[in-house]
């Protein structure tokens, strides 16, 4: 065990932990966009910025390990004043729709933007995209993307890759115009993106969205909200369930250790808690490329034919 000082308080802390964890378990909450502790370090975002004394620089705290005497202030005027430069970029390249957002009451940006008074400005600077909020990606019937809201925290593109034969997403373009890519920048429909949902459930703000969830007008703060767990394998995932006015929606919820979340599981735990089920989708290939299809829920649970293959004879010498 170490002994440090944050803020004015004596903490004890594991050898090795993480500051921004050591933070948090003290009650102290530090603002971090790109930050999960499930998913490898990036610190990218620099939300996180804290001040130890005898240190030059401001230091971001998810990726400083705690050592013993080390002194912390996570709300100086230093640390304060530079948190709210960081939130005035981001909102200078991020168009103004919190009031019809699917994230609003939901979004980290929000939270922090509203915890520090940093408010969206007019200017004639450049933005990335358009600078105004629309659906850049429509072709999935489980997601929907907003390029225009995309901060670049870089969660979707590490959660894409915690699943070895997956790592979809990745970065395209350079400086000012890198953004989110599917396989070599392609649609979602076109790419090998399983719609585990995976990406989305992560995403800090209105990037990625539910389509689901959107379609059936259910935000996730929203009705009545409980914890369900998949029985399609013995992972056994979590899904919350929202519920609002009978109407029902099944969302994946964030992935630990790596779990595996599928779209097959997604549907499975849809047909035993959803009475009213939506259309189900299934990627195929065709001579133009992979396509979202309509197929039957049996097909989609991979369940077509079962009864067929139970009830057939089997070949000599099977």
């Amino acid at each position: 065990m170490v002994h440090l000082t944050i803020n004015g308080r004596a903490v004890e802390a594991k050898e090795g932990t993480l500051l921004i964890e050591v933070c948090r378990d003290n009650g102290i909450e530090i603002p971090a966009l790109c930050y999960d502790k499930n998913l490898a370090i990036d610190g990218s975002c620099r939300m996180c910025l804290v001040e130890i004394e005898g240190r030059h620089g401001l230091e971001t705290s998810c990726s400083t390990v705690v050592r013993s005497g080390m002194v912390v202030h996570t709300e100086s005027e230093r640390v304060v004043k530079t948190r709210r430069s960081i939130l005035r970029l981001y909102l200078d390249n991020h168009p103004n729709d919190c009031l019809t957002c699917e994230k609003a009451g939901d979004c980290l940006l929000q939270e922090y933007a509203y915890r520090y008074d940093v408010r969206f400005r007019e200017h004639e600077g450049d933005r990335r995209g358009t600078g105004l909020a629309g659906w850049t990606d429509t072709s999935s019937p489980y997601i929907l993307r907003d390029e225009s809201k995309c901060i670049l925290c870089g969660k979707c593109v590490r959660t894409c890759a915690a699943i070895p034969d997956r790592n979809v997403l990745g970065y395209a373009g350079r400086g000012f115009h890198t953004k989110i890519s599917a396989d070599a920048n392609q649609s979602l429909e076109e790419s090998t993106c399983v719609s585990c949902n995976r990406c989305v459930v992560i995403c800090p703000v209105g990037a990625l969205i539910d389509r689901r969830s959107y379609e059936a007008r259910i935000r996730s703060w929203e009705g009545q909200h409980s914890i369900i767990k998949c029985k399609s394998c013995d992972y056994g995932c979590n899904f919350d369930l929202l519920d609002k006015n009978g109407k029902k929606v099944i969302r994946p919820r964030k992935p630990t250790n790596g779990r595996p979340l599928c779209l097959r599981g997604r549907l499975f735990t849809e047909a035993r808690h959803n009475t009213e089920l939506p259309k189900a989708y299934r990627k195929v290939e065709t001579p133009d490329g992979r396509r979202f299809q309509e197929v039957s829920w049996p097909q989609a649970l991979e369940l077509d034919g079962l009864l067929e293959r139970f009830c057939t004879e089997p070949e000599q010498g099977e």
